[in-house]
């Protein structure tokens, strides 16, 4: 017995055809009859039909051919049929042997015709039975094929829809550090504007105070260092776009994916439950030949791999990025943290320098002023003394003018004359002595007043110095924005 499923290579698979009739050839019964006589010219053929009735209905039209034909028959026929002659009947009728051997003949073909139909039945039965078991088997492959195909397409859309999920998580992480380096960016301005503002107040400080001090140097680092900090976050700011769009190429592309996936997930399953009693099922010619352009299996698994190995890839370097511009925000927060406390420092130390520089300038403005008054009094005594000496000087000089009218011999040198005119010497020395100490005193007091007028000048210029360290610069730098706004929260 042959496999199931096989096609049975039977040696009766093609019967030998079936003649046209039972009875001999004609041609053959020509022959014979020209054997038995020769002196007998057959003029026409007794081919018979397949089916009997036909055979009977030629037959009865020649009384000759019918051996059973009745006499009250031959009778009604010979009345009507032209008259035959004796010879001509003799030689137109078959023999009994003929007779005989058209029946065994007529019996072996019908016997091998029925033979060779019941082979043919049970051929064709058996034929049908395993053409029918592999077309089960053939479909049930092919639903087997389709359910495992349907397990293919469902196992990478589930690939597919984890790391769909996953590239979305990480857009929106990504997009919620790219809002917080722009708030953290947007920050940094207030800083900069102030650390500007300080240096242009600077800018009014008077005279000497107008130096390029320590305060002046931090705050220019300051202002620095937060222009290096606005310009990698920007740089960073333009990572971070192009990386969303690379990341929403990414899921666009895994969406089309699975898109597509369930599309023919749906088609594959609904052709999976298809059963020959199914509705809608019908013939579609050519539908079966290949199109040369569609994709294989290791394809189509390999579009979608690599569709994923790029998301991941995308994603990767999205969250290196995150972290990036993470670590990019807490340095640039202690950066801008550090320089604001030194240069808090600078002012504090600067201010304070101001204010004691401004403590010893009314200190010695105050001496100043009180030695004023003293060289001042000193002048009035001096005047008052020269005024004095004046008099004794005049009471001198009275004396000796007074003693040239003593008359001839009393006009002489003596020891009051000698001390007089001394006298009047020293009382001279001694006035010149004290206008020199008064010249003095009253430079001196020049000098004074003007060390004075420095002195207030320069108090004037301490003062506003402290106005603008103190008053409008520190007052501005209170309002630096805290760490955590510095790092791009709210």
């Amino acid at each position: 017995m042959e496999l199931l499923g096989s096609t049975l290579a039977a040696p009766y698979a093609h019967p030998r055809p079936t003649p046209a009739n039972f009875l001999p050839a004609i041609s053959a019964m020509a022959s014979s009859y020209r054997n038995c006589f020769p002196h007998c010219n057959l003029t026409h053929s007794l081919s018979l039909p397949w089916r009997p009735s036909t055979y009977y209905k030629a037959a009865s039209n020649s009384p000759a051919l019918d051996p059973c034909c009745t006499r009250s028959q031959r009778v009604s026929e010979s009345t009507t049929l032209p008259c035959v002659s004796n010879r001509t009947t003799l030689f137109t009728r078959y023999t009994p042997d003929d007779w005989y051997r058209s029946n065994l003949t007529n019996f072996q073909e019908s016997n091998t015709s029925r033979h060779n139909s019941e082979r043919l039945r049970v051929d064709t039965s058996r034929l049908i039975q395993d053409k029918y078991q592999q077309t089960r088997k053939t479909q049930a492959d092919s639903t087997h094929n389709l359910g495992e195909r349907v397990n293919d397409i469902g196992f990478w859309k589930s690939e597919i829809i984890h790391e769909l999920d996953a590239m979305i998580g990480e857009t929106n992480e990504l997009t919620d550090v790219k809002k917080k380096l722009e708030r953290a960016l947007m920050e940094t301005e207030a800083p900069l504007q102030v650390a500007r503002e300080c240096l242009f107040h600077r800018e009014k400080r008077m005279g000497i105070d107008l130096v390029h001090d320590e305060v002046e140097k931090e705050l220019l680092t300051e202002v620095d260092i937060i222009l290096c900090c606005q310009e990698r976050m920007k740089l960073h700011l333009d990572k971070a776009i192009a990386q969303l769009a690379a990341n929403r190429a990414s899921q666009h592309e895994l969406e089309k994916d699975l898109s597509d996936k369930q599309a023919a997930c749906r088609i594959d399953d609904k052709c999976h439950h298809l059963r020959n009693t199914s509705d809608g099922v019908s013939y579609f010619c050519g539908v079966e030949r290949v199109n040369a352009m569609v994709s294989v299996p290791e394809s189509w698994a390999k579009f979608t791999h690599d569709n994923i190995l790029r998301s991941q890839s995308e994603r990767a370097a999205s969250a290196k990025l995150r972290d990036d511009i993470q670590n990019l925000l807490v340095v640039t927060a202690n950066e801008m943290w550090n320089q604001f406390n030194k240069v808090n420092l600078a002012f504090t130390s600067r201010i304070a320098e101001t204010a004691d520089a401004k403590n010893k300038i009314q200190i010695h403005l105050a001496k100043t002023l009180q030695e004023i008054f003293q060289t001042e009094m000193t002048i009035e005594s001096i005047k008052k003394a020269i005024e004095d000496k004046c008099a004794f000087l005049k009471v001198a000089q009275t004396r000796l003018d007074e003693r040239t009218r003593r008359p001839n011999i009393e006009l002489c040198r003596d020891t009051a004359q000698l001390r007089l005119v001394n006298e009047v010497y020293e009382v001279d020395d001694t006035i010149q002595t004290l206008q020199q100490r008064l010249r003095d005193a009253q430079d001196t007091l020049q000098s004074l007043v003007h060390t004075k007028a420095t002195l207030e000048h320069d108090l004037a210029v301490k003062a506003n110095s402290l106005y603008i360290d103190q008053e409008k610069c520190m007052s501005m730098r209170r309002s630096f924005p805290s760490t955590r706004r510095l790092v791009g929260f709210c």
